[in-house]
């Protein structure tokens, strides 16, 4: 009997017996996409001067041939790549000996402070990939600041802060967590970082490097609010953490209305600095008018691209433009921060998605991409179990004690286990308990109080997690050496976050996805796609054909099966 039915997944709850019904999930027809990687993402070490494109960067350049696919060469340090004695210390310190290969990649281009887009797979090591930089810059200008301050030069320079956004409380404080890890000789984290989340409402003693939801960040910086004119002149370094959540879905206004704050304050402080007036004439409020004015202004800077940057120098240095051609002469102002970009999933073909826009907004950035970007990863193995209603919990049963014999490294066994709904992950916990297999669940109607435990638990002791897609994205659990989809995803990026959980930081680990027969085209192409070594968003494809093809054959498939019950009843 079926108690529950969802949009996209049906798990029924039901009383243990000698003979339960073997019902599990029944999936409809969903297919979310992620376009296709741009062919740039190919490029290896190439940078592209022209202001127009896109300067690229892959992490082959740090690998020998047939090498490791995590770690660079042994010739290659952290003191190569730019980074300072102090903080390569704070790093050898935390057991980091070495960087993997995306940290070689993108460290450089973080501290030549261009903006940067680092898009590379799960478990490559993408946030020290941008807390190093940020770190060594911030520890070089307190440095230079109290030189400054201690000498007879004047007094020292203005406070420069770093903010980190992330979609989530979990992930900032996570973040928080990996910068305090990197302490200096008697211990001490070598900056101060805080997390800004929720209620815990603005700190009083000003940190380095604040973390942050998009929500909680607007919420203290309220247009009526003192602070934000001082707080948004301060930042000098942004990074966006899970870049291609925080530019799509519910996320999205408010990172674009950040980002517009932001550059505001870079176009009044260039304005300044050209007729030299001082910083304090320029730190005006930021009303709420001035950002409608700013996203108009954008807007038409987007719709009109006609003017070239090299034809605006030239009048400028003729004299020839006037003060009313503000809107046309805005893009010159000088840059006063630094953005810096990083997902592990950035689909770039079409206006909408999150890699459009970037190029869009930051056509001069840098970008540096990972070698398995949306591809299959070497170090993982994936085993594909087609099941019916009669086979799924014994064949649910069984993959979680196959885990058990795939442990990590550090002995303990740890398996997460992922449904597509809340009412799936309540439904397998139970029927994990009732087979006597005690296990952890973590969802979205979980308490942040129970969620923090949960993770905490599950990485201390190991077990068996079960869990939504919430606990999927961004979130670092060391090795997990097994991923059961109790549920097939249904979207590309969802996939590629689900088995990123495990085969991290150079670890290999193990796959098992149980499907239906609605969903055998579906995985074909996905097997597919991994065997070709092609990026897996091409088996979500977003031709209408291609879904129309998966879905018509999987209605026949229902349609004949529904036939052949009825035949057998008559």
């Amino acid at each position: 009997m079926i108690l529950h039915r969802s949009a996209t997944t049906m798990l029924p709850l039901y009383k243990l017996s000698s003979s339960p019904p073997k019902l599990f999930s029944q999936f409809r027809y969903s297919y979310s996409v992620v376009s296709n990687s741009s062919s740039s993402f190919r490029i290896s070490l190439l940078w592209l001067s022209h202001p127009r494109r896109f300067g690229t960067v892959t992490t082959a350049a740090y690998r020998k041939e047939g090498g490791d696919t995590f770690f660079t060469e042994e010739s290659v340090s952290w003191t190569s790549l730019g980074v300072s004695d102090k903080v390569s210390q704070a790093l050898y310190n935390a057991g980091l000996g070495q960087p993997s290969l995306i940290q070689a990649a993108s460290i450089p281009s973080i501290l030549s402070g261009k903006d940067v887009v680092v898009a590379a797979e799960t478990g490559s090591g993408k946030t020290h990939s941008f807390l190093v930089p940020l770190i060594d810059k911030l520890c070089n200008e307190q440095n230079d600041s109290a030189n400054i301050a201690s000498s007879d030069q004047g007094v020292s320079q203005p406070r420069k802060i770093s903010l980190v956004l992330c979609p989530n409380v979990t992930l900032s404080e996570q973040v928080v967590r990996m910068a305090d890890g990197l302490c200096d000789e008697n211990g001490k984290p070598l900056l101060s970082v805080v997390s800004l989340c929720g209620r815990q409402g603005w700190r009083v003693n000003e940190p380095d490097i604040i973390v942050s939801t998009p929500a909680a960040l607007l919420n203290n910086i309220d247009p009526k609010n003192f602070r934000r004119t001082d707080f948004i002149r301060s930042v000098k370094y942004v990074v966006f953490d899970e870049a291609d959540m925080l530019l799509s879905g519910g996320y999205q206004n408010k990172v674009i209305r950040l980002i517009h704050m932001l550059r505001f304050d870079e176009k009044l402080l260039s304005r300044s600095n050209e007729q030299n007036l001082p910083e304090s004439e320029t730190s005006s409020h930021f009303s709420s008018e001035d950002e409608d004015n700013l996203q108009d202004e954008d807007l038409s800077e987007e719709e009109g691209d006609a003017v070239e940057n090299d034809d605006l120098d030239e009048e400028l240095e003729a004299g020839h433009v006037k003060s009313t051609d503000w809107r046309r002469v805005r893009k010159v102002y000088k840059r006063s921060k630094q953005y810096i970009f990083v997902a592990a999933t950035l689909p770039v073909n079409g206006k909408r998605t999150a890699g459009a826009v970037l190029k869009k907004m930051f056509p001069e950035a840098n970008w540096v991409s990972g070698n398995y970007l949306h591809c299959h990863n070497p170090r993982l193995k994936q085993r594909w179990i087609e099941v019916t209603f009669d086979t799924q919990v014994d064949e649910l049963i069984k993959a979680v004690k196959h885990g058990f014999e795939s442990r990590s490294v550090s002995g303990q066994c740890r398996t997460m286990v992922f449904a597509n709904t809340v009412e799936a992950v309540e439904s397998v916990a139970k029927i994990l308990m009732r087979g006597g297999i005690e296990c952890y669940h973590y969802h979205k109607d979980c308490s942040l109080e129970d969620r923090a435990k949960t993770l905490a638990d599950f990485q201390e002791k190991g077990g068996i997690l079960v869990c939504t897609d919430a606990a999927a994205r961004g979130i670092d659990i060391p090795n997990v050496s097994h991923v059961i989809q109790a549920d097939f995803a249904t979207s590309a990026v969802d996939f590629i976050h689900r088995v990123g959980r495990t085969a991290r930081a150079g670890q290999y680990g193990l796959v098992t996805s149980m499907y239906t027969e609605s969903n055998r085209d579906l995985v074909a192409a996905v097997r597919r796609a991994g065997e070709l070594s092609q990026p897996v968003e091409t088996a979500f494809s977003r031709k209408r054909s291609f879904r129309n093809k998966l879905k018509k054959r999987a209605l026949q498939r229902i349609t004949d099966s529904r036939a052949d019950e009825e035949r057998v009843l008559a």
